[in-house]
């Protein structure tokens, strides 16, 4: 689909000094999924908030304690 937007100069020259006077289109296609999966990222974020009950955890009394405990149990790990 075509589509027409208005763009300050001064960014049409940024696109051309990175993407050329013939990639114009196709950055501002990259551009535009980018910022879709940005946003919807920040959409995913937002919906869990809050989904963690603030009390109740292991970790809550030392939680530096707890990530320590938690590193020297896995056996995996080395060093």
């Amino acid at each position: 689909m075509r589509m027409h937007i208005e763009l300050e100069d001064s960014f049409v020259a940024q696109i051309d000094r990175r993407a050329g006077a013939r990639g114009r289109s196709q950055f501002v296609r990259q551009a535009v999924a980018a910022a879709l999966v940005a946003e919807e990222r920040w959409d995913s974020l937002l919906s869990a908030r809050g989904s963690i009950a603030a009390t109740g955890h292991e970790w809550d009394a030392d939680a530096a304690g707890w990530v320590r405990q938690q590193r020297r149990g896995d056996r995996r790990r080395t060093g």
